[in-house]
């Protein structure tokens, strides 16, 4: 599908680099990133809020997170 879109200079610049890095066209490289977008995991900012002390919270449980629970999820990275 041909579409004629005006993007901003950086975002065609990392685009074009993205393209020549991966030896595809240019169309291509902006359909894959935009389904990378699309598919990525919700940003961390609305799974997490601060509670009045300042500690990082899970958003829909308000249950703070312990440094125990970094330490789980850091090992779980590492398997």
């Amino acid at each position: 599908m041909r579409a004629n879109v005006n993007i901003d200079a950086d975002a065609y610049s990392f685009a074009s680099t993205y393209a020549s890095a991966k030896g595809i066209p240019l169309g291509a490289a902006i359909s894959e990133l935009l389904r990378r977008a699309e598919q990525a995991p919700e940003p961390p900012s609305s799974m997490l809020k601060t509670n009045r002390l300042g500690l990082f919270v899970k958003a829909k449980t308000s249950q703070a997170i312990t440094p125990e629970m970094v330490k789980e999820l850091s090992e779980d990275d590492l398997d």
